[in-house]
């Protein structure tokens, strides 16, 4: 048992604080507290890990959690239900502030923007696991155990009805959906693969002012909101095209966000390695002459877009957590695009990127940040890297 006062927050949903000269990464905590906190996770070194369990000062934000398994020693899937919501939107715009200056150099100090819907009742997906005795239930923090909880209070309302009504296999996990349609959609994850037993296994979504179908388990944000959200940002962020340019959309997905550039630009290339997603995509973007769907891994299929559609004016990318890369992002910013729209869920992986594509010639003109993901340490941002000379962002 550790008494500590609690620093900044940190990426990740913890705060730092410090004790007899080592770090300790407080989950449960507020900057600003002291707390009794208790070592959860030591391997020696300069740092530990700990849960806060008694709070001896509190800071103003602090309220009781929505969910009794939210605390310490509880679920893992929240971070910050300890927080009001403002509090928590200020914590994430923190973390990528502090993420864009430590990684990249650059000084930003905007906002993290609410969703619609508040911070309960938002999330569409989810994957549960399964005890030994086959109950439906979801991971303490950092440990494969499994609590077999009763409901979520994030997750869309009746959504893990169906779900927590049966048995399943034991030590299996479960992918649920929930679709725009109030669909809930619930494939086992076994060893030997998947198996559909809730659902028809196609998902129907409305966004960006078009129904979409895709298969239950292919990409889509989480958040009811977040789709419409990052499409508008991304409009915004590409600006002015023409009948001439040329737009890739790398990790693509289903067409989200090339359906609603493809009436605005000569070509839009969606790019998708998944093969579900692509032909998903292929089937709603049918409509849209514009609009050409190509599968392959990004690092694979650049030079052969060069070759048949030459450099791009706008690239739109959306990769997966970890980010482009050091090694893609310089690929991607020699090829001389105008302007890059960069969608990311994860601030330390967007600043390493923004930062190689100032090594290209990128500046960061445009960043929104928004809570797609009330009650946890995560949020989805979208940042405008613009070529220096380009036309401003408007």
């Amino acid at each position: 048992m550790l008494d500590v006062e609690v620093g900044a927050v940190a990426h990740g949903g913890h705060c730092v604080a410090r004790h007899e000269g080592r770090v300790v990464f407080v989950r449960h905590a507020l900057p600003g507290e002291r707390v009794h906190a208790v070592v959860t996770e030591d391997h020696g070194g300069s740092f530990c890990r700990a849960d806060a369990v008694t709070v001896l000062r509190a800071a103003p934000g602090r309220v009781e959690p929505a969910c009794p398994w939210a605390g310490p020693g509880g679920c893992g899937g929240c971070d910050f239900q300890h927080a009001d919501h403002d509090t928590q939107r200020a914590l994430k715009a923190t973390v990528v502030a502090e993420q864009l200056q430590h990684l990249a150099g650059i000084t930003w100090t905007g906002e993290c923007e609410a969703l619609p819907g508040g911070p309960l009742g938002w999330r569409t997906r989810l994957r549960m696991a399964v005890t030994d005795d086959g109950r439906p239930g979801l991971r303490a923090h950092r440990s494969h155990e499994v609590l077999p909880v009763g409901d979520c209070p994030i997750a869309v309302r009746d959504a893990l009805d169906p779900v927590l009504a049966r048995e399943w296999t034991p030590t299996a996990e479960i992918e649920i959906v929930s679709d725009a349609a109030g669909e809930t959609h619930a494939t086992e994850l076994l060893e030997g693969g998947r198996r559909l037993e809730v659902g028809s296994g196609t998902a129907h979504e409305h966004a960006a002012g078009r129904d979409w179908t895709l298969p239950a388990a292919a990409f889509w944000q989480v958040h009811p909101a977040a789709a419409d959200a990052v499409v508008a940002a991304a409009v915004e962020g590409v600006g002015e095209l023409g009948p001439d340019d040329v737009v890739w959309d790398l990790y693509g997905g289903a067409g989200l966000i090339a359906a609603a550039l493809a009436d605005r630009a000569g070509l839009v290339v969606d790019v998708e390695s998944d093969p579900e997603a692509t032909s998903a995509a292929g089937g709603n973007l049918a409509d849209l002459p514009a609009a050409r769907v190509v599968r392959g891994r990004v690092e694979k299929v650049l030079e052969s877009l060069v070759r048949s559609d030459g450099s791009p004016d706008v690239i739109v990318a959306d990769p997966p957590r970890k980010g482009l890369g050091r090694e893609l992002a310089g690929r991607i910013g020699a090829l001389g695009a105008r302007r890059i729209v960069h969608v990311a869920c994860d601030p330390a992986a967007l600043a390493r990127d923004v930062a190689a594509l100032a090594g290209a010639g990128y500046r960061l003109a445009g960043l929104r940040v928004f809570d797609a993901f009330p009650m946890t340490h995560h949020m989805e941002c979208v940042a405008i890297p613009e070529r220096s000379g380009a036309e401003p962002v408007r």
